[in-house]
């Protein structure tokens, strides 16, 4: 087990290393830099702002010198935002992206898992159909346009949500549908095709023939099983919606970091770029760390030995 996690903490700060050198030579391949603009600054303001942030240093040494600041965990000043650190505005912007983010997986997950249950459950009725139709929508719908939709008819037409911002827990519930649409539909499809061959086995109907009811048999012995694969769709389906609340935070005017993210482009600002990709890609790498877990820790079959994989 120690072995297991010390070489994914290698791999995790392999994978960092290496996409922070990857990010920082390709900001400095991007043609002029954050400070031009339509109107031309004064050369002697200009070179001060260039030496400020270290701009009139050869590439190697500024090279070296963000490593050494990221190894002390320091992202850098944003260059749009003044006198504001990145990790001041991830400090301040990530607690709103992590609620919304968290409350979406969960939503995803229960909802998934339940539409799939019971769309086996009654494989080939009407409430099958149905959960297949819902499903279809789901992955048919792209998250940006089910947010303006959400938009206009919840909350123009009908009154029922602020059109933007997180106000009060009500506001969570069209940028939470909008995040989760697509991962609810894939979870129940995937749930759904599983459970069906569960049931369909021979254990279960030795557990049908030793008199079990439904509801036993379905929680003790078809789900743990049929829910496999949608473990190992947690990481993946972090991602999606990690990157996902880029434009959805933008859409619905929330203050989380993919909000900046999206403003860092827009103002060529390097540093907050940088500082959010390599954030970005923390989350997602320890995301899909705690699913190997959580798969070993489902499936039995699974160990976690001395050698430092398990299989």
């Amino acid at each position: 087990m120690v072995r297991f996690i010390a070489t994914k903490l290698m791999y995790v700060l392999l994978t960092l290393f290496l996409l922070a050198t990857v990010t920082f030579f390709m900001m400095k391949a991007i043609p002029g830099d954050p400070f031009m603009g339509e109107k031309k600054l004064p050369p002697a303001i200009y070179n001060n702002i260039m030496a400020k942030y270290g701009f009139d240093q050869p590439v190697w040494k500024q090279y070296l010198t963000y490593m050494n600041n990221l190894l002390h965990f320091d992202l850098g000043e944003s260059m749009k935002s003044a006198n504001r650190t990145v990790n001041n505005i991830i400090q301040n912007a990530f607690p709103n992206s992590a609620k919304l983010g968290i409350v979406a997986i969960i939503v995803s997950v229960i909802v998934g898992i339940a539409l799939g249950v019971i769309a086996a459950l009654y494989h080939r009725g009407l409430i099958d159909a149905l959960a297949t139709i819902i499903a279809v929508l789901g992955v048919s719908i792209p998250s940006f346009v089910l947010a303006p939709l959400m938009q206009y008819f919840f909350a123009v037409k009908l009154g029922w949500f602020h059109v933007a911002g997180l106000k009060e827990p009500l506001d969570y519930v069209m940028p939470v549908l909008a995040l989760s649409a697509l991962p609810i539909a894939f979870i129940a499809r995937l749930t759904r095709s599983n459970m069906v061959e569960v049931m369909n086995s021979d254990y279960i109907k030795t557990a049908k023939s030793k008199g079990l009811s439904k509801a036993i048999i379905v929680n003790r012995h078809a789900l743990r099983n049929a829910i496999l694969p949608v473990v190992t769709y947690l990481g993946p389906m972090t991602a999606n919606i990690v990157t996902g609340s880029v434009v959805i935070e933008k859409i619905f005017g929330i203050a989380g970091i993919g909000k900046y993210f999206v403003e860092s482009v827009s103002n060529r600002d390097y540093t907050l770029i940088m500082g959010l990709t390599l954030f970005y890609a923390f989350i997602l790498i320890v995301a899909r760390f705690l699913t190997d877990i959580a798969y070993a820790a489902v499936d039995p079959r699974i160990k976690l030995n001395s050698r430092g994989g398990g299989s």
